[in-house]
């Protein structure tokens, strides 16, 4: 008999996305840990800056958990969601039982990123590409291209960097030593925006292109870099010139077995509990509180499909018992449960996104006068 739980909620895929489109107050961690280590950071040139306004975010590596390989997320630009906000990359990390990826943000701020050398500005802390001033961002043309015909918030700083190191992760063999400062555990209090949702877009569409993948292009994408996101079959894409090291993993990256969301569900009661989003903390309680409502409709509507649909489940297997079925017939129905769990998570995923996306605070146009001290 399989028995209800009243609090199960979609798990792995759902946390990503929560992750990646809500507004946060510091870097988290998403995913289960991951065996082997990411690729190194391949070397590719950046694209032009498309306007005035557009911020780099720089490429990095993220991860499939269907099919068990890391693919590249193009660097690209995007415009700002906030005047004076910049963005912190995401980076992998030693997690003592395997890499994890903490998740980027924009903030006012820029935060720890594993002390990762990103190049373009990001050469492990801070970032050296630009600066606020005055509602307008400025670009520092040594480490950024620009056209200055077209763009005139510039200037020329020349940047030094200490080390040129591939390595994309932090800790564990042969990771970055690197640990954040007192400011940039200061910067991860600070109030953040999570990827808005042309970045998450952005990443799907990585996915979406085996070229993209590690098993297919062992750490040398097809497209390293694109001048707007989700941009990655027009013109103006960057190719990798060459991949930052060896990467032939064998076998390829597994989660570690004693993780249990490695194994899938095959129905919804396997799925283990999540806990109920943080409320939305915005500064404007009339905007928190229809999102909170909303947030809670929706799950409590997730709820009843998950329990109708293991109610559903159920039935089968007392049919499937007092038929005496064989080993086949209950290993298909087996099978089929799975499909059905893992088809209604995905959906649930899906509309815990659009939701989010739907309340995205829209970017806020420029305060004359505004001055913002250089980053």
């Amino acid at each position: 008999m399989i028995h209800v739980k009243r609090w199960v909620f979609p798990i792995l895929l759902t946390i990503l996305l929560l992750a990646t489109a809500v507004e946060t107050s510091g870097q988290v961690s998403v995913g289960v840990a991951i065996a082997i280590a990411p690729p190194p950071i391949p070397i590719y040139e950046q694209p032009l800056c498309p306007a005035d306004g557009y911020l780099w975010t720089p490429g990095y590596w993220a991860y499939d958990y269907d099919d068990q390989d890391y693919y590249w997320v193009p660097g690209t630009w995007v415009p700002a969601p906030e005047v004076g906000f910049f963005w912190t990359p995401g980076y992998w990390a030693w997690g003592g039982d395997g890499f994890v990826f903490y998740q980027g943000y924009w903030g006012p701020v820029v935060g720890f990123y594993g002390g990762i050398n990103y190049g373009f500005g990001y050469f492990g802390h801070g970032y050296e590409g630009g600066r606020w001033d005055n509602g307008h961002f400025y670009y520092n043309t040594t480490v950024n291209r620009v056209n200055v015909e077209v763009v005139h918030n510039v200037y020329n700083t020349r940047v030094t960097e200490t080390t040129v190191n591939r390595v994309s992760y932090n800790g564990g063999n042969g990771g970055i030593s690197a640990r954040p400062s007192r400011e940039e555990e200061a910067a991860a209090r600070q109030r953040h925006i999570a990827p808005v949702s042309m970045q998450v877009q952005h990443e799907q569409a990585a996915r979406s292109d085996k070229k993209q993948w590690a098993s297919v292009n062992h750490g040398a994408p097809a497209v390293a870099a694109t001048p707007r996101p989700g941009a990655l079959k027009e013109s103006g894409v960057v190719p990798t010139r060459e991949a930052g090291g060896p990467y032939n993993p064998a076998p390829r990256a597994t989660p570690r077995p004693e993780n249990n969301t490695s194994k899938p569900a095959v129905h919804p009661n396997d799925l283990p509990r999540v806990d109920r989003p943080a409320p939305p903390n915005t500064g404007i309680p009339k905007q928190d509180l229809k999102y909170q409502q909303e947030q809670e409709k929706l799950q409590a509507k997730q709820q009843k499909e998950l329990q109708k649909l293991q109610q559903k489940q159920e039935q089968e297997h007392q049919q499937v018992a007092k038929q005496q079925a064989n080993e086949a017939k209950k290993q298909e129905m087996e099978q089929r449960h799975q499909q059905q769990t893992q088809q209604l998570q995905q959906k649930h995923a899906q509309q815990v996104q659009q939701l989010h996306q739907r309340q995205q605070p829209p970017p806020q146009p420029p305060h004359q006068g505004e001055n913002k001290p250089p980053h």
